[in-house]
């Protein structure tokens, strides 16, 4: 099975082509809001490579102009295409790339995403994908996380997690990796799932999870209002 994953929640792009579990080609970008420009070509590129047979993206919660791109251009190849919608939680699909590229780590992830000040994006989740604490908006303050970090080693990961070091990096469990980079790759496992079981989304009613309601603020783009 021929997969194309779509991560646009965070400002990274990525999109990566799976087949038969694993990730054949993967192309990314890093640069601030480059979505709209170098999401289609990225597609382009891979779709030159093979036909996949679903599209699978990034859900949410994250940048709302970053989900729209990428959830409408999902939609939009899925119709055209005549194939399955898959999605998968944000912040899932980032614990399960850091288990996968540590399988040694037996502890929890606690993937976090900026959501401005000291709020984040979070979810706690267990080795194989075990989801233990759903996706939550969290103001993080100091002891926020002890419950689950009083029973076993935590590992901070996303760009929500260097801000909020000084807070929790005192519990002796607790851990940071500020090296962690949100990938397509990260969808690979549980999209291949859902399509397997036949878990997929409606193409003209699916809608990203914004978790917080999108507020419009006024244009620093002279002309525009």
């Amino acid at each position: 099975m021929k997969i194309l994953l779509i991560e646009t929640a965070t400002p990274v792009c990525s999109v990566a082509l799976a087949e038969e579990g694993r990730i054949v080609a993967l192309c990314e970008s890093h640069d601030a809001n480059a979505h709209s420009s170098r999401l289609p070509l990225f597609i382009r590129d891979l779709l030159e490579q093979a036909s996949p047979e679903a599209v699978c993206v990034s859900a949410g919660p994250g940048s709302y102009t970053g989900l729209r791109i990428g959830v409408s251009t999902a939609k939009g190849l899925c119709y055209a295409l005549g194939i399955p919608l898959l999605s998968v939680p944000t912040l899932l699909s980032m614990a399960a790339l850091y288990y996968r590229r540590h399988p040694e780590y037996h502890g929890m992830v606690c993937p976090m995403i900026d959501a401005r000040r000291m709020e984040c994006y979070t979810m706690i989740v267990a080795p194989g994908d075990k989801v233990i604490r759903d996706t939550q908006a969290d103001v993080i303050t100091e002891g926020i996380y002890d419950q689950w970090l009083n029973r076993g080693e935590m590992t901070f990961i996303g760009d929500g997690s260097a801000k909020t070091h000084d807070l929790l990096g005192r519990h002796p469990n607790a851990r940071f990796d500020t090296s962690f980079r949100i990938s397509a790759e990260g969808m690979l496992s549980i999209a291949q799932a859902r399509l397997t079981a036949g878990q997929s989304e409606d193409v003209a009613y699916f809608e990203p999870f914004y978790l917080k309601d999108f507020v419009a603020k006024k244009s620093v783009v002279h002309g525009l209002r």
